[in-house]
């Protein structure tokens, strides 16, 4: 079965290719091959063919993934359907095909050009155009090599990159939080009027249209949940509180369900410095913590929960590094800007000495793959003639390629690592004068409040 989309890219072709065609990914670029363009050199090539055809504007080239179900295919039958496909789908089109084996699905990756070389089109990606071209064409080679497709009914909807994170890290979404106020409002609610009512009094507006659109005051679009769950078409909730309604005259359900008590507020400890705006920023945006029972939230409210994770992250970063004062703040941004530098030139001492021996690691993989191969024994006895002759013993080159690659791995988490403790020393700094402001609007209300009422 191959899950198929495509993305588009409005720049970074170089980067898109070198990101499928990573010898990581793609077992030591065995699973790579290269349509109308040569290696190294695809990129410049498209541009090429842009310049001469003078489409260089919009989007740049075309990014489709087909993901398979693991332990379904090999990653040469795989990279065989990317190859058909690409024939079938692309025809006058340069592309780049890579096959990925570094996960537990075997997925491939086809990157090319937005302008066909032949006829000078650019390529058009429609809705029409990925169910009766891409998936058209997906599905009937899966079918001709034995596979299973994905049912109309078995793709999963599809989410933003935002949205995706947040639910990887089990953090709330305003999906989520539409979903949740859904949820209450239909086992609250005694009729369909009712319900609309309670979401209203929620916050939201709603849109009465072909499906039932739902938004926060001030918000600019409608989210309709039914495209994602038919549970929530206007039918389908009402039939839910009918449902409801029966089991609780039935006396299998109970009319009402006492919410859990919270918690009473602790107050924090003192904190001084950029520890206690931060404190006092958290506070602001958390005042449910300062009552014994829960208020009705504001949209506005709503929307400032959606950012409390990254305050509370930011909170964290300057309680773990001990960071009370701006010259703190300041010494632990030069720091991780002087690791960065220095992880930066062992990256390049380590890359060099990759690519010097890139030939002999390259002999070794294809040595590996195809021994006893008989469509790749040319591939294979090249490879062996190249290790035979450079007077390295295998196992002393298979000792060299495992502890480069390892050294490489640790030095690229650790850059990772530093990166982030710089991005998160500017943001600090340049949101810390942004902060005080709102607090000081915030603790100015009610004094002026109290002069109004004065006057």
């Amino acid at each position: 079965m191959a899950v198929t989309k495509i993305l588009y890219r409005n720049g970074g072709l170089r980067q898109a290719i070198d990101y499928i065609t990573n010898p990581v990914k793609t077992a030591e670029n065995l699973l790579t091959d290269y349509v109308r363009c040569d290696p190294g050199h695809a990129a410049q090539q498209m541009m090429d063919t842009k310049r001469a055809l003078g489409k260089t504007a919009g989007r740049q080239c075309y990014h489709i993934i087909q993901s398979f179900k693991p332990d379904e295919i090999t990653p040469e039958l795989a990279h065989e359907i990317a190859k058909q496909f690409a024939a079938e789908h692309l025809p006058g089109y340069e592309a780049v095909i890579a096959t990925h084996v570094d996960k537990t699905h075997i997925h491939s990756h086809i990157v090319f050009n937005s302008v066909n070389a032949v006829t000078g089109k650019m390529y058009h990606s429609t809705r029409e155009n990925y169910y009766k071209q891409i998936r058209g064409v997906s599905d009937w080679l899966c079918k001709a090599h034995g596979l299973s497709i994905v049912l109309e009914n078995d793709e999963k909807k599809a989410v933003s990159y935002a949205e995706w994170l947040r639910q990887k890290k089990g953090q709330p979404t305003f999906r989520s939080m539409l979903e949740a106020d859904l949820h209450d409002a239909i086992e609250d609610a005694n009729d369909l009027g009712h319900f609309f009512m309670l979401m209203e009094h929620r916050g939201y507006e709603i849109h009465h249209g072909k499906r039932l659109g739902f938004r926060l005051r001030g918000q600019e679009h409608f989210m309709c949940p039914e495209r994602r769950n038919p549970a929530f078409s206007e039918e389908r909730i009402e039939q839910a509180i009918l449902g409801n309604l029966e089991q609780i005259e039935a006396g299998r359900k109970p009319a009402f369900t006492p919410k859990p008590k919270l918690q009473p507020y602790h107050p924090h400890p003192k904190y001084t410095g950029f520890l206690a705006l931060y404190f006092h920023y958290c506070y602001l945006l958390d005042r449910i913590e300062k009552r014994q029972y829960p208020p009705r939230m504001s949209p506005h409210l709503r929307k400032e929960i959606m950012k409390a994770d990254i305050y509370k992250a930011r909170l964290k970063f300057l309680q773990e590094n001990n960071i009370t004062t701006a010259d703190d703040l300041t010494a632990c941004l030069q720091q991780a800007e002087n690791e960065v530098t220095q992880l930066a030139k062992q990256r390049t001492i380590l890359n060099v000495r990759k690519k010097k021996h890139k030939k002999l690691f390259d002999a070794l993989a294809a040595e590996a793959a195809f021994a006893g191969f008989e469509p790749r024994k040319a591939e294979y006895d090249d490879a062996k003639e190249v290790l035979d002759t450079c007077g390295i013993p295998r196992e002393a080159l298979l000792a060299e390629k495992s502890d480069l690659y390892g050294q490489l791995a640790q030095v690229n988490q650790q850059i990772r690592q530093k990166r982030w403790k710089l991005k998160q020393c500017k943001e600090i700094s340049e949101t810390a004068v942004i902060m005080q402001r709102d607090i000081d609007r915030v603790e100015q209300q009610p004094q002026r409040i109290a002069v109004t009422r004065q006057r």
